[in-house]
C-alpha cells in the first residue's frame, strides 16, 4: 500500500507545481530509490492528460562515466536531452540518494568538465522557464543515505520531508498559497529598492538590488520551497561574509567557508575542510566568483540542518548566497556552469537593512503589516 503522503506529494508536484494541461509533454527524471513516487507521480501525469517521458539517474552511472570516460564523453550531452530542455513543457526531478557521496572520489577537474558541458542546459532551462515557456520542478524521496546524512531515522526523515511539503496536511495546496501570501507582502515591498546590507556576527556585506526582481518562491519550482530570491547587481557585492553550515557540491563537503568580496568578485575564499576544492570550483569559468543569487529562507517547518540543499536554503531565519549563474527572471546577467548555494544562519543577531530601513533582524521580517 502506498504511503498516503506520497500519492499527495505526486498530486502536488503535477497539479500545483507544474499544473500538468491535457497534451503537455513533461519529462519525469527519476530513480531506482523513489519509484514509489516516481510511479505516483506518472500515475498523476497520465491522469491531468499530460504526454510523459521517463528518464533515468543512478549515482552509479555518474561515476562509471567521470572515472572511466575520456574527455570527448564527459563532455558529450546526448541530442534527445537537449531536445527536452528546447522543446518539452514541462520538467519533473525527483532525487533519492543512495550514496551521498558517491561521487568524493572523483577528480574535480572531471566534474567541472561535465558541469561546463552542462552549462548549456542549464542556461536553456533558466531561460525557458523565464518566459515561461518551460515549468519545472525538483523534489527529494527519503532513502536511509539522506536520513543519516541529516542524523535522523528513515520515519523521522520521512516525516520531516512530508511536514516542510505540508502533505502531512488535508489541503497542502491551501498551506502553500498562505505562506506565497506572506511572501507576496515581501516581495511587493522591495520593488524598487536598491541598496543591501547584511550585518551580524556571520557577515558584513552590501550589494545592489536595483532594477532586479524578487522571486515568490512558493513551492512551484521546488518542493518544497520557502524563500524569496533575487540576482544581485553582478559587479555591486563588497564585504565577507561566513557560511555557518557546510556547503555540499558534486558530492564533497566544504565546511567553514568564507568569501571576501570586492565589486562583486570573489577576492578571497577559505575553508575548514575541502578549501581546494572550493578554490577550484571558483575557477572554472568568469562567472563563478560573481554572485547569481541573494535570498532569504522562510520556511518555519525546516528549522533543522539535513545536508540537503533543497530543505536547507530555506530554513527560516537564514540567508543564501549563490556563486555562479543567476536567474534571468530576476534581472541576473550572470551566466556560469556553476550555481552553489552557501547558507548564512541569520537568527543570532544578524540584520539586513534595506535603503536604510531594517527589513530583517534576527530572522524575522520587520515590514510585515506595517
Amino acid at each position: 500500500m502506498t504511503d498516503p503522503r506520497v500519492e499527495k506529494l505526486a498530486h502536488l508536484l503535477v497539479n500545483y507545481c507544474i499544473g500538468v494541461k491535457p497534451g503537455d509533454r513533461v519529462e519525469l527524471n527519476g530513480a531506482s530509490a523513489a519509484l514509489p513516487l516516481v510511479n505516483e507521480t506518472l500515475r498523476a501525469i497520465v491522469r491531468a492528460g499530460g504526454m510523459p517521458f521517463i528518464t533515468w539517474h543512478e549515482e552509479s552511472f555518474a561515476e562509471i562515466l567521470l572515472k572511466e570516460g575520456n574527455e570527448e564523453q564527459i563532455r558529450q550531452i546526448a541530442e534527445p536531452v537537449k531536445m527536452i530542455y528546447r522543446e518539452y513543457d514541462s520538467l519533473i526531478s525527483i532525487s533519492a540518494a543512495v550514496n551521498t557521496r558517491a561521487l568524493s572520489g572523483v577528480d574535480s577537474k572531471r566534474q567541472k568538465m561535465r558541469q561546463a558541458a552542462s552549462r548549456e542546459l542549464l542556461e536553456l532551462l533558466m531561460k525557458r522557464s523565464a518566459t515561461g515557456e518551460m515549468e519545472w520542478v525538483g523534489t527529494l524521496y527519503p532513502t536511509d543515505a539522506q536520513a543519516q546524512e541529516a542524523d535522523m531515522s528513515l520515519s523521522e526523515f520521512e516525516a520531516f520531508v512530508y511536514g516542510a511539503c505540508y502533505v502531512d496536511k488535508e489541503d497542502p495546496v491551501a498551506e502553500w498559497q498562505k505562506l506565497s501570501k506572506m511572501q507576496q507582502q515581501l516581495v511587493d515591498w522591495l520593488v524598487g529598492k536598491d541598496k543591501v546590507r547584511v550585518s551580524g556576527p556571520n557577515a558584513d556585506f552590501t550589494l545592489s538590488i536595483a532594477g532586479r526582481t524578487f522571486i515568490n518562491s512558493d513551492g512551484r519550482r521546488n518542493m518544497p520551497s520557502g524563500e524569496i530570491f533575487t540576482g544581485p547587481v553582478e559587479e555591486s557585492a563588497n564585504g565577507w561574509v561566513r557560511f555557518s553550515y557546510p556547503a555540499i557540491y558534486s558530492g564533497r563537503e566544504v565546511d567553514g567557508i568564507e568569501l571576501c568580496f570586492e565589486n562583486g568578485r570573489v577576492v578571497e575564499a577559505s575553508a575548514k575542510k575541502n578549501e581546494a576544492f572550493l578554490l577550484d570550483v571558483l575557477e572554472t569559468d568568469e562567472g563563478s566568483r560573481f554572485l547569481g543569487e541573494f535570498a532569504v529562507g522562510t520556511n518555519k517547518g525546516i528549522n533543522r540542518f539535513t545536508k540537503s540543499i533543497l530543505f536547507d536554503e530555506k530554513i527560516g531565519g537564514t540567508i543564501h548566497l549563490a556563486v555562479g549563474a543567476g536567474y534571468p527572471e530576476t534581472g541576473s546577467t550572470n551566466r556560469s556552469a556553476v550555481h552553489w548555494d552557501m547558507i548564512c544562519d541569520m537568527r543570532n543577531g544578524g540584520q539586513i537593512w534595506i535603503d536604510d530601513e531594517l527589513f530583517y533582524d534576527s530572522g524575522e521580517f520587520q515590514i510585515l503589516n506595517h
